[in-house]
């Protein structure tokens, strides 16, 4: 079942004197958390009032926090985004939702599970357990479909895989 709400960064920390913070994204990009209004901090809504890229972090001034002393008691605090603000382009998926599903060969042979995905210069990684360990990388030679509705992800592997 996907989650309503899924992690999209942490604080880590705080930036100038006026209650800005320093979010390290979990996402693609650091642009993508840009075009929230709204992220979600321990069960509650916390509305942005303005969010900016710098270097691979977002700096982000948060509503009610107006201070550097309120921003840096946030440090090491999880955001996370409502799955419905959040726009994709089509035929993409939050890995989130793919972690647990069932992997299989173009042929539809079973390998196995998607256990992790791990960040890689080139491309991400899935990390597929079954009967052994498979690394495959998240490319479009490699991976043929991400269907996280059925909880299936469909894979070409090449020999030595």
């Amino acid at each position: 079942m996907k989650k309503r709400y899924l992690e999209a960064g942490q604080i880590v920390n705080t930036h100038g004197v006026r209650g800005e913070v320093r979010i390290q994204p979990w996402a693609d990009e650091a642009a993508f958390l840009t075009r929230f209004r709204r992220f979600y901090m321990d069960g509650s809504e916390v509305k942005v009032r303005a969010c900016r890229v710098h270097k691979d972090t977002c700096i982000a001034s948060l509503e009610g926090i107006d201070d550097v002393n309120a921003a840096m008691a946030l440090k090491g605090k999880v955001l996370f985004i409502d799955r419905e603000d959040a726009h994709l382009p089509a035929g993409t998926v939050f890995l989130q939702d793919i972690i647990g599903a069932k992997c299989v060969d173009k042929e539809g042979r079973e390998l196995g599970v998607v256990a992790d995905v791990m960040s890689a210069p080139a491309a991400d990684v899935l990390v597929v357990k079954g009967e052994r360990e498979i690394l495959i990388p998240d490319a479009p030679a490699f991976v043929l479909n991400k269907d996280a509705d059925a909880g299936v992800v469909t894979v070409r592997l090449i020999d030595g895989m």
